[in-house]
């Protein structure tokens, strides 16, 4: 009884948190400055686009069955599925039973992937005549645990099960990684920072999808189940595991999602996106708004549930969802076989909600009707459901992330120049449609409205500050210094500014230009500095969004879940800062036409100016001071770790420049020495110290 009121006490205070996260996102608006203004407009009008084109080609039946395998592909890449993994054998185990009255509990495990181990209850009535139909149940967010161990969140959903057996079914009831016996991660981008399972194009939920998946064959290899009538549900994150595998999966004959889904409007703009961990989400490539998941399963029986106070899922939202798969299952003659329940209350496992859930069901999967009479009650303490008395030391639950998603061989570059030109082709091309498919879709005819909106002259320095449109709503400026008296065809430095890069140079044109700087005090010697180098040579600084001007809010938190928003946009902060940097390049094309190009850039600016490189010539060079080594410590970038690996862009880049000089510290200048450079790339890339 103790662990019970642990269990809700635990499961309570999830909700009640996630809830409240939530509703300040909705209540309250994120950031108050400029660029947090900015930003906020941003996120609108690219949620708008995107909720405007999710499914508006689609007219008749043959537009959507003609899309229908690509957009299921689609999926299961963004779910980190394709290829799919081999199916290795499953290796089930039955740890235990369980009997009460008229109910048979099992207590297994299975291999998803070998190491895999899925820890599951399996309920069926006492009595098996004949093949029943099944029920494949996700589990939500609910941690039960006692002393330090714990029993999965598949026994504070028994009552499920239990209701199932209890009613003619085979129910199997799945433990999540995050949640379950062996505990592992949900939490990469949500909370611990691991950004580069965007680089990898990793999220949990296609571990989860998989799971359930593998969980269908090995239900389909039970003499009690009937195949051919498999249905599933689930609510919170269960719910939406019930959208992931319905859509890959046609297997499920009939699906009931609770409190899994709502638009992409609720989680970028409204803020929802604050009260979901990463299993909620693909990691979305190619831009979708979420009815395209309804639209995979129509003209199955999908059931869409909901209650209507429930924050993490706004009543707003879900019925947005519903209204656009409608369309699709009114195109395949099968409207009734779509249904939309909303109930009253929070986002919580309500008496409502299961009835409509058990009758959905029933009816599609039993051709029955009947009123529901018997409730669902827990029955068994968490501890009589565990599965493992010891955990399995060959597991790789807490590490699949590591492994989930195939990627680019870190050390692997072509050798000739014919494999080299040929790997280059395909290495773009992979790039534009999966790491930077954000990026609008051409420049032309996309004005850039460079103006000079401030100019000053000392000391035969001239300093003008350049604005230029690099996507609406981002005005952006360069910077520009030049000696008066300098020739048009001298060389150009463009430094590509950090926000610590921003803090230090705005000091220095600040003491020149005090009203283009407002809030930031002049340095005299900064100044001095600055027009030295401009003795020597021209100098343009540029500034992509979010840094200086248009920084954002400095909060951790909120800064953690802007990144979470663009990904849900199918874009990465450092995507379209990269392409900031080269609408900048454009923009001094318009005002510099004349002279070599110099590029330069350090941390965060150095993989900038890396890509842009690749995408924007002529530059004469690349100085690129402390850049990553590895994708895994870079920002972030959509799938990059599935395409290639950063020795390669290096490479590509010395295709196109007369030389890159990459400074680094010793331990990482060292990885930068040891790299095989393909012969003719090699020759034009130089290591040196950071303090040359």
């Amino acid at each position: 009884m103790r662990v019970l009121v642990i269990l809700v006490g635990l499961a309570f205070g999830l909700l009640w948190q996630l809830s409240s996260l939530a509703q300040q996102a909705t209540e309250e608006p994120r950031g108050t400055g400029t660029g947090d203004a900015l930003l906020n407009t941003y996120f609108q009008q690219q949620t708008a686009q995107l909720t405007e084109a999710c499914l508006s080609e689609v007219r008749s039946l043959e537009d959507w069955t003609s899309r229908r395998a690509e957009l299921r592909r689609q999926l299961l890449e963004m779910l980190g599925l394709d290829p799919l993994p081999q199916r290795t054998p499953l290796q089930p185990v039955v740890t235990g039973m369980l009997e009460h009255d008229d109910i048979i509990v099992e207590r297994l495990h299975f291999q998803s992937l070998p190491g895999l181990y899925v820890t599951a209850n399996l309920y069926r009535p006492r009595s098996v005549a004949a093949p029943l139909p099944t029920v494949l149940y996700g589990c939500g967010h609910a941690s039960v645990k006692q002393d330090g161990i714990s029993f999965g969140n598949k026994t504070r959903y028994q009552h499920h099960g239990i209701w199932f057996a209890r009613n003619g079914y085979v129910a199997l009831v799945l433990d999540t990684i995050q949640l379950g016996e062996i505990e592992g991660l949900h939490h990469g981008t949500y909370r611990a920072g691991q950004w580069w399972w965007n680089n990898r194009g990793y999220t949990p939920a296609g571990v989860e999808a998989w799971n359930c998946v593998r969980a269908i064959d090995y239900l389909q290899s039970r003499e009690e189940v009937d195949g051919q009538r498999i249905g599933m549900t689930g609510r919170s994150g269960g719910g939406v595991y019930s959208w992931w595998t319905a859509a890959i999966d046609d297997r499920i004959q009939a699906v009931v999602p609770v409190a899994g889904i709502t638009s992409l409007q609720n989680h970028v703009v409204d803020g929802c996106v604050e009260g979901h961990c990463d299993c909620m989400f693909m990691v979305n490539t190619y831009q979708w708004d979420f009815p395209l998941l309804g639209a995979l399963i129509a003209p199955r029986p999908l059931l869409i549930s909901n209650s209507d106070k429930d924050s993490i899922f706004p009543l707003d939202g879900v019925i947005d969802v519903h209204r656009k798969v409608r369309r699709i299952y009114q195109l395949y003659g099968a409207a009734d076989r779509l249904g939309l329940n909303i109930t009253e209350g929070p986002h919580k496992d309500t008496q409502e909600l299961r009835i409509h859930a058990f009758r959905w069901l029933n009816r599609f999967l039993k051709d029955d009707s009947s009123l529901v009479t018997i409730p669902a009650e827990p029955l068994f303490e968490p501890h009589q459901l565990r599965v493992f008395e010891t955990l399995p030391t060959d597991q790789r639950v807490t590490t699949i992330a590591e492994t989930f998603v195939p990627a680019a061989p870190v050390e692997t570059l072509p050798k000739t120049a014919a494999e080299f030109q040929a790997a280059q082709r395909l290495w773009l091309d992979a790039l534009l449609a999966k790491s930077f498919r954000g990026w609008p879709q051409s420049t032309a005819g996309q004005d850039l409205q460079v103006q000079v909106v401030a100019q000053r002259e000392r000391a035969g320095v001239q300093v003008q500050v350049v604005e230029f449109t690099s996507q609406p709503p981002y005005r952006l400026p360069v910077y520009r210094l030049r000696a008066a008296d300098a020739k048009p065809d001298r060389t150009l430095a463009v430094r590509v500014l950090t926000q610590q890069d921003w803090e230090q140079v705005a000091t220095g044109l600040a003491h020149l230009l005090p009203d283009a700087f407002p809030g930031i005090a002049g340095d005299e010697s900064q100044w001095k500095q600055l027009a030295a180098q401009a003795e020597t040579e021209d100098l343009a600084f540029v500034v992509p969004r979010g840094v200086g001007p248009t920084q954002w809010s400095t909060d951790k938190r909120e800064r953690t879940h802007i990144r979470r928003r663009f990904m849900l946009l199918g874009q990465t902060v450092a995507g379209m800062q990269i392409y900031d940097v080269r609408r900048a390049l454009q923009a001094l094309e318009e005002i510099h036409p004349d002279g070599a190009r110099d590029l330069h850039g350090s941390g965060e600016a150095a993989m900038w100016g890396l890509y842009a490189a690749l995408f924007e010539p002529p530059l004469r060079s690349l100085y690129l001071t402390d850049l990553a080594a590895r994708n895994r410590d870079a920002p972030d970038l959509l799938n990059v770790s599935r395409i290639v690996e950063t020795p390669q862009v290096v490479a590509m880049a010395a295709d196109r420049v007369e030389r890159v000089i990459l400074r680094a510290e010793a331990t990482q200048g060292s990885r930068w020495a040891s790299t095989a450079w393909p012969a003719e790339q090699g020759r034009k890339i130089v290591v040196q110290s950071a303090q040359d």
